[in-house]
Parts: structure tokens; sequence; C-alpha cells
């Protein structure tokens, strides 16, 4: 099996779209870990006398309408796009796991009243639940991050569900059972490892998106505020110079494009390693 694993990877490795993928990543959280270190300017230094200006060898991809580089806030904004996304995801992984598994393992009404609230919180567009969210809370980034994490608590919740339920009467973990392991040793020691594949999976493409989610509340004035930036606010106020500005409303709808399609190819590539039927020589 280990032996599969690193065939597979290595093949992987050997595609030039995987090792396009694994540079952009590496470059977005380098990027959110040491924007200093990426950007040409600080993110709110102005130069008016540049105001509106088009990409150059000074200024990549153009300024907005205050002189800012643009360039330089989309990578001080990657910190942001990349705290909400991982964030959001993992607070939505340490309550929908132990939901999930409770309901797996145990059934009956557990099972029924944890999942018919999960149901209740997938009834609503995932979208329109978090304004709804940020309107009654307020606008930050907490807020921002507690609103995703809720509306996808249930997709990890039945995922870690249907995992367990499949796994519960394996030999292995019976036998475990049979030898005296508490329920907890038995979920978190024998089923856990088992359902993590699956979770990565989902988690990767949850970033996805998270970052989608996050740049639409932003975009709608609901999300991440200035002067803090974003790559959802940057393209708020860009909209308003797409005539006689149009890079300033390319660049970040590109990052935001690139972003959600390496995250989304990195989950199926994950998938295709987790999963034996995926799996080929």
């Amino acid at each position: 099996m280990p032996r599969l694993k690193a065939l597979t990877f290595k093949r992987l490795l050997g595609k030039v779209p995987f090792a396009i993928v694994a540079g952009v990543l590496f470059f977005l959280f380098f990027s959110a870990a040491f924007p200093s270190l990426v950007a040409r300017y600080p993110h709110a230094e102005q130069h008016s006398e540049d105001a509106l200006q088009p990409p150059s060898a000074k200024y990549w991809l153009g300024t907005d309408q205050f002189g800012r580089d643009i360039y330089s806030r989309l990578i001080h904004g990657t910190r942001v796009v990349i705290l909400v996304g991982l964030g959001s995801v993992a607070l939505a992984l340490l309550i929908g796991i132990p939901l999930g598994m409770a309901a797996g393992y145990y059934g009956g009404l557990i099972d029924a009243i944890i999942m018919r609230i999960q149901d209740a919180i997938l009834s609503f567009p995932v979208v329109l639940l978090a304004l709804l969210i940020i309107a009654s809370f307020g606008a930050s980034t907490l807020n921002v991050i507690l609103s995703i994490a809720f509306v996808y608590v249930p997709r990890f919740a039945r995922l870690v569900r249907g995992s367990v339920m499949a796994l519960k009467d394996r030999e292995y973990v019976l036998a475990t059972q049979v030898a005296g392991a508490s329920d907890r040793h038995l979920l978190f020691l024998a089923i856990l490892p088992n359902v993590m594949g699956p979770i990565i999976v989902q988690a990767t493409l949850g970033i996805a998106v998270a970052i989608l989610i996050e740049a639409g509340l932003s975009y709608l004035g609901l999300g991440i505020q200035p002067p803090t930036p974003s790559w959802g606010n940057m393209l708020q106020h860009a909209k308003s110079y797409i005539s006689n500005a149009p890079w300033y409303v390319l660049a970040p709808g590109v990052f935001i494009f690139l972003a959600v399609l390496m995250f989304n190819l990195a989950g199926d590539w994950l998938r295709e390693i987790v999963d034996p039927r995926l799996r080929t020589l």
C-alpha cells in the first residue's frame, strides 16, 4: 500500500499541471505568511500622481483610484483570504467531525436530532445564510469566519456520519470493541484515522468555496472591511472604473479565479490518491 501511494504520487508529480498547482498554492501561502517580502509597496501607500495607471514595470498590475499598487494590495489581501479559508474550514471540522461521529456511531435518537438540525441548515442557500449571519452580528473578519464555518458544518457532519456508519461494523472495529476499548478509543483511534482521507479532500474543496463566499460577502460590503485589503472588496471598489481602468477589475477577479481553481484541482488530486477506485499505476 505505501508503495502504491508513492507510485501514484510520483505519477502526479510528473504532470506539469500538478507542478503548476503546487507552485501557485505555495506562492499563495508564502504571500499570506510574508506579504512584505512579495509585495513591492505597502498596501496603503498612495501615489496620487499615479492614480489609475495601467500595468507597467513600476506597477505590475496597475494602480487604483488612490494610486495604490494593485499587485501589492492583492498580495497583502492574500493573508485575509487564506486566513478566512483555513480558519472557517478548520472550525467547521472541529464541530462537524464530532457531530458526524456521534450520529453515525450511536444512531437512533442522537442521529435523528443531529442530522435534522444539519438538514435544516442545508435547506438555506449557503450565501443567503452567511449574509443573514453577517447582517445580524456585523461585518468583521471573525464574523466572516464564523458564518462560513457555520454553513459548512453540515457537509462535514454528513460526510463523517456516512463513513462511520460504513466502518463501525468492520471486523477490526468489532475486535477492538470486544477487547474492551471505550467508545472514545474506538471513535478517535480506530475509526477516525480511516475517515481522514475523504475529510482532507472535502476540506481542500471547502477552502475554495470559503474563498468564493468571502469574496462575495466583501463585494457586497458585508465581509472584510477597508482599509484591510481583500480580493472581494477590491473588486467592489473596482466596478466603478471598469470602462476606463479594466485592469483594476481583472486583477482581483483573476486572483480569485486562480485560487479557487488551484484548491479545486488539489482536492481532485487528493481524491485520486486516497480513493482506491481511482488509483492507477
